[in-house]
């Protein structure tokens, strides 16, 4: 099999590819190609096996990230939940991993990384599980009584019952005053997870790549945002992205209602489905949230080719846990800029 490569954002045969196969998701999209690529300096790149000026009847979609902390490796897709290989068969999956282990050995990139949602032929292929994950996803194709039903009744329904009640101001859009009420949650929980916030100019380039796609959902209280979550929407199925909140309003059961007004807004719009992402193993507490709104729960599983002179660093985990302390204690303009520098070498 010939293998072509294409670039995503300048080649109009992907878009249509992407609308049409069925195993495509909202990570496929030019639009967050595009922001991956303007915020972090990204290059987009898809495998192909059809000849140029022909309708694309397959595509593996990589982003290349060369940064002089981590190497240049090929991933696909950065910052994604999940990317699957819009290929029609097993054996056409073969002959992409054989291309990309041969030119990794050839020096080209010290890893390839895959994130699959579903299986991928790994015997024979190199392929190694590098990290796993819980995936969630809640079918909300039965009525709302019937979705509202499956909630857990004491951590779930009775929260948003409570949080009905309470005098909340909704709001949903993306405006820039929304933006930056949502990143200065996105701040405050981060340095509470220990962990390096996503740069302001992320989320700046999502809402100008994805348009009406994104939204933002946040709730207030006497003029103070408490919480917010972030979705992106691809054909029938709505993905929840991202969740910031200010842990003092959590008794009000913030996060609960958000979630269900994501859940309505998502029937209103005759969608089947929405993606409540990937959670981390070491942190169950996440897990068990979700879980608690009906979701169906699997094993999210990313696998890497490392090429011969690739070696795992010992120390990451050590590393990781240092600066977990340190984000935990900077002031917000210092926490913004050190996840500035960051990102872009952690794609």
């Amino acid at each position: 099999m010939t293998i072509h490569i294409v670039n995503p954002l300048a080649d109009h045969r992907w878009d249509d590819l992407v609308e049409r196969h069925p195993r495509a998701s909202v990570f496929h999209q030019r639009s967050w190609l595009e922001a991956l690529s303007r915020t972090y300096g990204y290059e987009p790149l898809v495998l192909t096996s059809t000849p140029p000026g022909q309708k694309l009847e397959d595509g593996f979609v990589f982003c290349r990230v060369a940064s002089w902390i981590t190497g240049t490796r090929l991933v696909s897709l950065p910052f994604a939940d999940h990317c699957e290989p819009l290929v029609n068969d097993l054996a056409q999956s073969t002959e992409f991993l054989s291309w990309l282990r041969e030119k990794c050995d050839r020096g080209r990139w010290r890893y390839v990384e895959l994130r699959p949602l579903f299986s991928v032929p790994v015997a024979g292929s190199g392929l190694q599980p590098s990290q796993s994950f819980s995936f969630h996803e809640l079918d909300i194709r039965p009525s709302l009584e019937q979705i509202f039903r499956r909630l857990h009744k004491d951590s779930i329904q009775r929260r948003i019952r409570r949080a009905e009640k309470e005098q909340f101001t909704y709001e949903a859009g993306a405006s820039a005053h929304l933006v930056e009420e949502f990143y200065r949650l996105v701040l405050t929980t981060r340095r509470r997870q220990k962990l390096p916030p996503q740069p302001r100019s992320w989320f700046d380039s999502l809402v100008a790549c994805m348009g009406d796609r994104l939204q933002i959902r946040l709730v207030r209280k006497d003029e103070i945002p408490m919480a917010a979550i972030l979705s992106l929407r691809h054909r029938s199925t709505m993905v929840y992205k991202y969740g910031c909140s200010d842990e003092k309003f959590h008794h009000f059961g913030v996060m609960p209602f958000l979630f269900w007004r994501l859940i309505e807004e998502s029937k209103a719009l005759g969608l089947e489905r929405i993606d409540f992402g990937r959670s981390d193993l070491d942190r169950p507490s996440l897990s068990a949230f979700k879980d608690k709104f009906g979701t169906t729960k699997r094993l999210l599983t990313y696998y890497r080719y490392n090429s011969a002179s690739h070696q795992q660093g010992a120390g990451a985990a050590w590393t990781a846990q240092v600066m977990r302390q340190v984000f935990s204690a900077l002031p917000d303009a210092v926490l913004s800029k050190g996840g500035r520098l960051l990102y872009r070498h952690m794609g």
